[in-house]
């Protein structure tokens, strides 16, 4: 293996803490950062012209077309500082010898955390008892919950988050369905029932999603699945937006067939989330629609959103790019 020699990457869609996390990540390697606020397609792609390696986040576009741009310019990785890489043209980045890495884990506790709290401030309504107070009003009409002690929440996906998660719901003393094909010895340990995903939706209070977004699983949960859920159910989303039909969710709460939709991530979230448009207009109608109903939740991709998460996602990215550098296996991949 030879000795790392430092490489020029490209970082696209930086925030301040992204270049915070990845400046310390980096104090050792010495490998020049070049930052852009600006996402990656097509057309940004260029800014791309004078780097070795190009280091992308979850809006990046990197479908065909930008795969070719950075070919051109002599991109040999892409760095994602993520989990999923639905974002990628990976047929693409093959034929072009590019190799595409990620991150497949940085801190499961930080999303499945999140899940929590979504699933709690819906059940209890803290979002609009703070609300409420903050305008001196503390009635507490309207704002009744249910005990999570005994109820049956269901897990879609078992990796490391939904593993996590399982974990602090088993905790609370519920009872804890998954599906996911490949069962995870940690869950069956803590008790966790295996079943269909037909039967996990019939038998659940709480269904939360925790499973990759893929061609297979786009609009996992449509108006056939939530057909079969329970009347009044809570559906929380905090792994990527297309595993729910938004517009099919809409109709749900408006029947009432949900009674609660937490999510941490939106199908359409791409130009909406991680910026501020306070000042602006929402363009997208299906999301304002989302944001009238008084039991919706929504935060805006937040759920890694912790110290923990940025560093290990930091120094996961920076490893791979000092592998690359070296000639030594990638070990993470795609």
């Amino acid at each position: 293996m030879d000795e790392p020699r430092p490489l020029r990457v490209g970082v696209f869609s930086t925030k301040p803490y992204d270049v915070a996390a990845l400046s310390r990540a980096n104090s050792s390697t010495g490998h020049e950062l070049l930052f852009h606020t600006s996402m990656l397609d097509p057309v940004t792609a260029q800014l791309a012209s004078e780097a070795d390696v190009v280091c992308a986040f979850v809006h990046d576009d990197l479908g065909t077309r930008t795969i070719e741009r950075l070919a051109l310019a002599g991109i040999g990785l892409i760095a994602l500082r993520s989990a999923g890489f639905n974002n990628v043209d990976l047929r693409a980045a093959r034929e072009h010898d590019i190799s595409v890495v990620r991150v497949p884990r940085y801190s499961p506790h930080a999303v499945a955390e999140h899940t929590m709290g979504l699933v709690l401030s819906l059940n209890r309504q803290i979002h609009r008892a703070y609300a409420r107070v903050r305008e001196n009003n503390f009635s507490i009409e309207g704002l009744l919950g249910f005990d999570l002690f005994g109820k049956t929440v269901g897990v879609v996906g078992t990796g490391e988050i939904g593993t996590s998660f399982a974990r602090i719901c088993t905790g609370m003393g519920m009872r804890v369905l998954a599906s996911d094909p490949d069962p995870h010895d940690t869950c069956v340990d803590m008790g966790v029932s295996y079943v269909p995903l037909g039967e996990l939706l019939e038998q659940s209070n709480i269904v939360s999603l925790h499973c990759p977004l893929t061609p297979d699983t786009h609009h996992l949960i449509n108006a056939t699945q939530l057909s079969a859920m329970q009347d009044g159910v809570m559906l929380i989303n905090t792994s990527r937006g297309g595993l729910i039909d938004t517009r099919a969710a809409i109709d749900s709460l408006k029947t009432g067939k949900i009674g609660y939709l937490g999510l941490d991530v939106y199908e359409e979230e791409e130009g909406l989330f991680f910026e501020d448009l306070s000042s602006s207009v929402i363009e997208d109608d299906v999301f304002s629609r989302l944001l009238t109903f008084p039991n919706v939740l929504i935060t805006g991709h937040q759920a890694f959103f912790t110290h923990e998460a940025l560093e290990e996602i930091a120094a996961t990215t920076i490893e791979s790019i000092s592998a690359y550098a070296a000639g030594a296996p990638l070990e993470h991949a795609v």
